[in-house]
């Protein structure tokens, strides 16, 4: 075991693989909770019940796919790097494909699974580390920005921090209501821990929120900490049911669909593998050994997520906490993973949860995703533009994929007027034509 995982290389031990392992996991518990509440559509009123997703089966299988990604990506790559259903990737998932296209969630899921799958085609061959080097790195920044302000909007509007106005679209809900208090002092605490470089801040902030709505009545009392797994069959196989409707499958719609789940995992995983390979000391002469097992990994475990019945799963930057602590290789992914699956008996403690406990973990997550910002050259007007179009566009339009199409179009277009057309890559003019026809015959 400390041979396959390189242990006297990398200078460490079991103490501080399984520390460090530990420790990711404190830091992306919270996506147990926060999954299952985004992609039921928790807080959306007015939605049928019948056309959501069931919790439970959502909640195994967020921490199945965690498990089992963190696991693969272990023993594959033997990264210090663990998986879950990604952040951003849920909302595009629940709110524009499900909310905004109307598209079944059972089809949404096939195409997860198909993109899955293509990613286990492009890594195989090479082709992604491509098509990631064809998009400028503005353009990725702000990308992942623009998904940061999404969920932080979603977050205010799940706990009721901002309404619908009719004067002005949306305004200031009512501050003196319980919940949207409990939101608010969870927000609170969760900056708090934050500042003070707690590593599991996020997940720690909810435990408190939770615990004093608990107190303050409400938020319902758990009737047991753990028992039996809630049933994953509402949910499992269901990415396979829409290949018998073959025409609505391969529609314009779910083209984009597939493009932008594609896109938006591309630099999702490629950003993340660097930054935690990075802090971890793993780079070779600014190169990632291993890269290629580490994207086949990443891309293993979106088809295994779909199958079980969430979306995207990929590598999260809080791996960085567990390297802080000293995880140095796979052996800390695999820890990580495995109390994923163990954190499966303890749903009746986890069900109890509200929006206003969830909200706070949304709107911090998109505030740390919000410093790609920093990134990006806005004193040039070719750059800025987009760029500005891509973040300012997804919470405007309740659309990620919206806020992309409008970056893509414009970035040639800026380029080409202020004579830079040669820099643009012949893939970005692709890109340019395909969002063009989506907004023609599909917004």
């Amino acid at each position: 075991m400390k041979k396959y995982f390189q242990f006297q290389e990398l200078g460490t031990n079991y103490r501080r693989e399984i520390i460090g392992g530990l420790t990711t996991f404190l830091a992306m518990a919270y996506i147990l909770v926060v999954n299952p509440s985004i992609l039921t559509l928790q807080g959306i009123e007015g939605y049928p019940d019948e056309l959501r997703m069931n919790y439970g089966a959502v909640f195994v299988a967020t921490a199945l796919a965690a498990g089992i990604g963190s696991i693969l990506m272990g023993i594959i790559a033997r990264y210090p790097i663990s998986l879950a259903p990604g952040m951003g990737l849920n909302a595009f998932f629940a709110f524009t494909v499900v909310l905004g296209f109307g598209i079944p969630w059972q089809t949404a899921l096939t195409g997860v699974l198909i993109s899955g799958v293509i990613f286990v085609i492009l890594s195989l061959s090479g082709i992604r580390e491509k098509i990631i080097n064809a998009i400028p790195a503005e353009l990725k920044f702000a990308v992942g920005a623009g998904i940061g302000l999404f969920i932080t909007f979603v977050g205010f509007q799940n706990s009721r921090i901002i309404v619908k106005n009719d004067a002005t679209l949306v305004g200031l809900g009512d501050l003196t209501s319980g919940n949207t208090l409990l939101a608010v002092f969870g927000i609170v605490i969760t900056v708090i821990l934050m500042a003070r470089g707690i590593k599991s801040a996020v997940f720690l902030g909810m435990i408190i929120t939770a615990i004093a709505g608990m107190i303050f009545g409400l938020v319902p009392f758990p009737e047991k900490i753990v028992g039996a797994a809630p049933s994953i069959a509402p949910t499992f196989g269901a990415a396979f049911e829409a290949f018998g409707n073959l025409p609505d499958l391969f529609s314009g719609q779910m083209l984009i669909v597939i493009l932008t789940f594609l896109f938006v995992a591309f630099f999702d995983t490629a950003g993340t593998l660097v930054a935690v390979a990075q802090q971890a000391g793993l780079m070779k002469d600014n190169v990632l050994p291993r890269v290629g097992k580490g994207l086949l990994a990443d891309s293993l475990a979106i088809v295994s997520g779909a199958v079980l019945g969430t979306s995207t799963t990929t590598s999260y930057v809080e791996s960085t906490s567990g390297v802080a602590a000293g995880a140095r290789s796979g052996f800390a992914a695999v820890v990580t993973g495995l109390l994923f699956i163990l954190a499966i008996f303890f749903f009746p403690l986890l069900s109890v949860v509200t929006s206003a406990v969830t909200a706070p973990a949304l709107i911090v997550v998109g505030v740390l995703m919000a410093t790609g910002l920093k990134h990006i050259d806005w004193s040039r007007f070719e750059i800025a533009v987009p760029a500005f179009f891509t973040v300012i566009m997804m919470p405007l339009t309740y659309s990620i994929a919206t806020g992309i199409a409008c970056g893509f179009v414009f970035y040639p277009i800026t380029m080409i007027m202020t004579g830079k057309a040669k820099q643009v890559h012949p893939i970005m003019y692709g890109l340019f034509v395909i969002f063009i026809a989506y907004f023609i015959f599909l917004v």
